[in-house]
């Protein structure tokens, strides 16, 4: 017997409506994807979003997005932070997953590695920033590792980025970035 599940559609927007507004060099759009990935939210629902990243990375990306709804972790949503007018707390505070942004690293005037498609964050409210001086964004948030849609060392989805190449948030000296992966 087969069924239909119906799923929840978080973002259908065309690459174009994905970039609109965005300052980045004509060389780095070149560069992007926008892929469709399904994941299972915190409602215990199947959704579908978007996430815009370097093409050299978009396997990576399609897979394990495979794994994190293949296993159901939860994921608050995957929305292109165009949503957000380019701001990243305000994509953070909703819970939002995300991967280009053409920004600065916060405090300071270095290029992130979401300028380059090149970085994920998932989950920021599970699995906040958390700064040498106690600081935690997005505001509110708590990481508190036996909650579900948190990363620790040990969960398959930080392991299957570590076997890819990834670099992982949570394995930062400071800030701890528990949502944030790159691969440089």
């Amino acid at each position: 017997m087969f069924f239909t599940e119906d799923i929840i559609v978080d973002s259908s927007m065309s690459f174009s409506e994905a970039i609109e507004g965005i300052n980045a060099p004509l060389e780095i759009i070149d560069l992007l994807s926008m892929i469709d990935v399904c994941y299972y939210s915190f409602d215990g629902r199947k959704h579908q979003g978007q996430i815009i990243v370097n093409r050299e990375l978009e396997d990576d990306v399609y897979d394990l997005f495979n794994l994190i709804e293949k296993i159901l972790f939860p994921v608050g949503k995957v929305v292109p932070i165009v949503a957000y007018q380019w701001n990243d707390h305000n994509s953070m505070a909703d819970n939002n997953s995300s991967s280009f942004n053409f920004r600065v690293i916060e405090g300071t005037t270095k290029l992130s590695m979401h300028s380059l498609g090149k970085a994920l964050d998932i989950n920021p409210v599970q699995n906040p920033v958390v700064y040498p001086n106690g600081v935690v964004a997005p505001a509110g948030a708590k990481y508190l590792p036996e909650d579900r849609g948190t990363f620790t060392a040990d969960n398959p989805i930080v392991q299957e980025f570590l076997r890819r190449g990834w670099h992982w948030g949570g394995n930062f000296e400071q800030p701890k970035d528990y949502h944030h992966f790159e691969k440089p």
